[in-house]
């Protein structure tokens, strides 16, 4: 029986129960999805079996599917591995997807280490505030922003980041207490989980009414502010490079209650772990922030 199925129906298999789609396995496949379904059909017939229970919007394995996607998953899963160990001889590409603060801010001046550690490695990164879809197998890592949404991923926790205001130098001889922030323009970004109101309760004060400057990124506020515009609330992770140069300081450290918490998570396939590229990322991406988390701002 097997020399009668063909290896194109056996693909058109695996990538349509992974993506439950018939349409997204179409697309990774660059087929039409008419073809995707005419190959999983003519499979059906020479296994004599239905393999999926169809509706006008979905499709989803039946009990023989689900039994077949688990022999077919793990075969392809090996034959993957397979392939990229005959191929390590030459640069393996790792398609990282990230939220645009963290890539720009923080992962884009850092990839340099990282080639340089792992020099038969490559980096493709996008960044934009949606999702990676893995399932298409457009990328083998996400950073992401806030709870993820995907489901049969690893998720992995990055390291507490420090939200507190920032100013130039210029701003901050003016800003000695808490209070002193009513007399200034306060920037806010508007997708960023502690918001200023937050901030301003834990410190035990009223929030005043806000006007003024309003981004949507992180990286906006933090540049708006270095230029002296006014005062952001943005975590010291995402600001270190101009902590570090004195363009912006932390002009209420010890003086005022900071806010911590997780904001980014690492997240990934499961079986993309075992893809030595993948694993190789991940884990100088976790080591390197543990390594830097004890900076404070200045």
């Amino acid at each position: 029986m097997l020399s009668n199925v063909p290896i194109s129906a056996i693909r058109a298999f695996e990538a349509a129960a992974r993506t439950g789609s018939f349409r997204d396995a179409a697309n990774e496949l660059h087929l039409t999805p008419s073809a995707v379904s005419h190959a999983i059909r003519k499979l059906e017939d020479t296994l004599r079996t239905v393999l999926f229970e169809r509706s006008a919007r979905s499709v989803r394995l039946t009990p023989a599917g689900e039994n077949l996607m688990r022999h077919t998953g793990a075969a392809f899963d090996q034959l993957r591995r397979g392939l990229e160990e005959v191929a390590a001889r030459g640069p393996q590409l790792v398609r990282v997807h990230s939220a645009p603060s963290f890539a720009a801010q923080w992962l884009a001046p850092r990839l340099a280490q990282f080639l340089a550690a792992y020099p038969k490695l490559e980096v493709r990164l996008a960044a934009n505030t949606e999702y990676a879809r893995f399932s298409n197998d457009d990328f083998d890592i996400d950073i992401v922003y806030g709870p993820p949404r995907a489901e049969g991923v690893e998720i992995i926790p990055l390291p507490e980041e420090t939200v507190t205001p920032l100013c130039s130098p210029a701003l901050a001889k003016s800003i000695r207490k808490p209070a002193d922030l009513l007399d200034q323009t306060l920037i806010r970004s508007d997708v960023k989980q502690v918001q200023w109101h937050q901030w301003f309760t834990a410190n035990g004060m009223e929030a005043p009414a806000l006007h003024g400057m309003r981004f949507d990124r992180s990286f906006l506020a933090i540049a708006t502010a270095a230029e002296g515009l006014g005062v952001a609330l943005e975590s010291t992770l995402l600001a270190e490079r101009e902590l570090a140069s004195g363009r912006l300081v932390a002009p209420l450290t010890g003086r005022a209650k900071d806010i911590r918490y997780v904001g980014h998570r690492l997240i990934y396939p499961r079986a993309s772990r075992q893809r030595s590229a993948v694993r190789a990322f991940a884990d100088w991406l976790v080591a390197q922030l543990d390594s830097e988390n004890a900076i404070s701002p200045r």
